[in-house]
């Protein structure tokens, strides 16, 4: 038995739980995806948090290295800022869920999370008219239930390979994590927002992507959506 066998060797209920919440590459409360293959040189680049006022810049730089992403959304976002959204879709990118408000979702209930998830699922078809395939728990934070309301909505959990910490750190070190992380079938996660905050300063992120993707490129990387990486959901 898998559990016995972690439990035995050392991680206790309470480490347990947390890794079931957090940990990227656990199944047990969400099904989820946090790489891709490994036989080809390409990488999943998204971005968490948006649509927000700088999302067209992001745009601009993934269009300028012939890269496309998966922009996973917030329903608030959307509804203040639907033509954003329009803008993703038609750039040839994937819009992905990202909740409605932003929640962690530890201790909180199927019902509520699938509120969330369903409010944005219809945020996101009402302002660009496709229903995403893809969901990323806020924070990561995965919870009972979820699992349940990722199905109720048809959604495919997505954690990632290599998070950016691009709210925080400087575009160096956002570099650095990013390049040290770059291999066949990683997948990114980078924002494009911060929460629902209106007009956020995300100058970090967009100095540290310009740098990076002439550098993935140069190595022979195809910079791909999610569903491209993962060859589901074709269009």
């Amino acid at each position: 038995m898998i559990l016995p066998a972690i439990a035995g060797a050392g991680l206790g209920a309470a480490g347990l739980l947390g890794w079931a919440v957090r940990g990227r590459s656990c199944q047990w409360l969400a099904p989820s995806v946090w790489k891709g293959p490994v036989d080809r040189k390409a990488i999943a680049l998204t971005f968490d948090d948006g649509p927000s006022e700088s999302t067209p810049l992001i745009l601009e730089i993934l269009a300028k290295h012939n890269a496309t992403a998966t922009f996973f959304q917030i329903g608030q976002n959307v509804e203040r800022l639907p033509h954003v959204t329009r803008q993703v879709t038609a750039a040839g990118c994937e819009v992905g869920n990202h909740s409605f408000t932003h929640p962690r979702f530890d201790f909180t209930s199927t019902r509520f999370q699938i509120e969330e998830l369903q409010k944005t699922q219809q945020a996101i078809a009402e302002a660009c008219g496709v229903s995403p395939k893809w969901f990323r728990a806020p924070f990561g934070v995965r919870w009972f239930g979820l699992g349940k309301a990722q199905k109720r909505c048809g959604l495919q959990g997505a954690m990632w390979t290599v998070l950016a910490r691009d709210w925080i750190l400087e575009a160096a070190a956002i570099e650095k994590r990013i390049l040290g992380g770059a291999e066949n079938g990683a997948i990114f996660c980078l924002h494009d927002g911060r929460g629902t905050v209106s007009n956020p300063d995300i100058s970090n992120t967009i100095s540290a992507l310009e740098a990076i993707l002439p550098v993935l490129k140069s190595r022979g990387f195809q910079l791909v959506s999610l569903s491209k990486l993962l060859n589901r959901f074709p269009s």
